[in-house]
């Protein structure tokens, strides 16, 4: 059975919330930016408003370094990511 790369990035992305051990914050990181320019393509002009929120500010930046990188780019590195969480 051969799956689409869309749904080996969903299958990932169920994967990823139920991993064994919690990955570190950077880790945690390049997920999140892979996953949201996966899904939602360069992240926009908005930047988070509060400047002591620094999850928020961190995730954005991580997000934003991955500008221009095509959405099944994205996805693959995903997979692989999750895959060497599991």
């Amino acid at each position: 059975m051969v799956t689409t790369l869309q749904e080996q990035f969903e299958a990932a992305a169920a994967a990823s919330k139920s991993l064994s051990q919690k990955p570190s914050n950077d880790t945690l990181l390049q997920l999140y930016s892979l996953y949201k320019q996966a899904t939602a393509g360069d992240a926009t002009d908005e930047k988070p408003s509060n400047p002591f929120d620094f999850v928020a500010k961190a995730k954005y930046e991580a997000w934003v370094s991955l500008k221009g990188l095509p959405a099944n780019e994205a996805m693959q590195r995903y997979i692989e990511l999750v895959k060497k969480l599991a």
